[in-house]
């Protein structure tokens, strides 16, 4: 099994989008094994994005990341990164599949709805991030 980390953004949040972003994930079997809604400071979105502090979006970036609530999420599955990966769609909303969550709620490069680790290193330093050891539950047990 194979985790990845998932963060529906503030976009889709405030459209009440969480429920149907939760079911298409269901849908495509994987399985949500932490979950919580947090509103990130700018301090908390900064170390996380902190690879991309030179770049030129960063100021919007934070700005839009610590707008409103986000719902961050460790996903599982057999290939869970490429899974999640494959039913967000591309990053530009604009160029995304309407059968992928970018193409149903986000609405352009920025305003994507979600966010998805790329990578076995980076979903690791992802959902260490924003979830301890007990925050974990195992999918299956009673």
């Amino acid at each position: 099994m194979q985790r990845t980390f998932a963060i529906v953004k503030p976009d889709a949040v405030e459209a009440g989008n969480v429920g149907n972003i939760i079911a298409m994930i269901e849908k495509k079997g994987l399985q949500i094994v932490a979950m919580k809604k947090i509103h990130l400071t700018r301090p908390q979105a900064a170390g996380f994005y902190a690879v991309h502090k030179k770049r030129p979006f960063f100021k919007s970036l934070m700005k839009y990341m610590t707008s409103g609530p986000v719902v961050v999420m460790c996903l599982e599955g057999e290939n869970a990164i490429e899974d999640w990966r494959k039913l967000m769609g591309p990053t530009d909303s604009k160029k995304a599949n309407n059968r992928t969550i970018r193409g149903k709620y986000g609405t352009d490069i920025e305003s994507n709805a979600v966010h998805g680790s790329d990578a076995p290193e980076t979903s690791a330093f992802e959902v260490g991030y924003f979830f301890n050891a007990f925050e974990f539950v195992t999918p299956g047990r009673k």
